[in-house]
């Protein structure tokens, strides 16, 4: 089995925009799906690691794109494993068309916990850290990884919103793709009409559930956005870190 995995999505015109290209959500959407397609078929995956009391949990995800695959396209997502240490695993993915066009590129880290106590658990305990024969170091992912968002005081207040049942995902907590939603839903139609999303980062703190408020602070940094979410009691969810074009 070749060590980089590629899965074939199309751009369903109900996962498009109005612009009719695909949404950054449900890119990103199919990023964690690729993924899990590639590590369930190597013997990493979540169906597995389920019935062992442990889970992946994605812990950063940057996505950078050229441009969105039209409405009806069908396009490939290439993921592979570029590293992994006793706590954390960096898996990369490309977006490419059929015909060769490369539309964009994600980077992505993981982290391995334990069901039961939420805690980290080492991934190289899996199968004697079978992990390791999956490492591929000689494929490129030429984008930013990307470091901490920074975020001051001066950061605004800008929407507060309850979460649901539709925002949860197997794991019991908020998904990680809701979270995407819910950051780009902070800019109106007008915007997204003369503005496209280039790159999107998040990086996930700490876990927040159906019933909790979330409160998302802006700050403007340089060409960027940067975005903070935090619970009524003060805890920090998640930071992202949003660049138009």
């Amino acid at each position: 089995m070749d060590k980089i995995g590629c899965y074939e999505f199309m751009a369903e015109p109900f996962h498009c925009d109005f612009s009719g290209r695909l949404f950054m959500g449900h890119m990103g959407n199919h990023m964690l799906n690729a993924a899990d397609f590639h590590s369930s078929a190597r013997g990493f995956g979540m169906k597995y690691l389920m019935t062992i009391q442990r889970s992946w949990v994605l812990s950063r995800l940057a996505i950078e794109m050229d441009e969105m695959p039209k409405q009806y396209t069908k396009f490939n997502v290439e993921t592979w494993v570029e590293s992994a240490m006793r706590y954390f695993t960096s898996r990369n993915f490309a977006v490419v068309g059929s015909d060769g066009h490369v539309y964009g590129y994600g980077r992505s880290i993981w982290a391995m916990i334990d069901t039961e106590s939420r805690q980290p658990t080492d991934i190289y305990a899996i199968d004697n850290g079978a992990i390791e024969q999956w490492i591929v170091k000689d494929k490129e992912c030429p984008i930013d990884k990307g470091g901490r968002v920074k975020m001051t005081d001066e950061a605004k207040l800008v929407r507060t919103i309850d979460t649901y049942y539709n925002d949860v995902d197997i794991n019991g907590h908020i998904n990680s793709v809701k979270y995407i939603e819910h950051v780009l839903d902070l800019w109106d139609m007008d915007w997204y009409r003369t503005h496209q999303v280039k790159r999107f980062e998040i990086a996930y703190v700490a876990e927040a559930h159906a019933g909790d408020r979330l409160s998302f602070y802006m700050q403007e940094d340089g060409d960027a956005f940067n975005v903070r979410i935090c619970k009524d009691d003060g805890t920090e969810c998640c930071r992202s870190k949003v660049t138009f074009r």
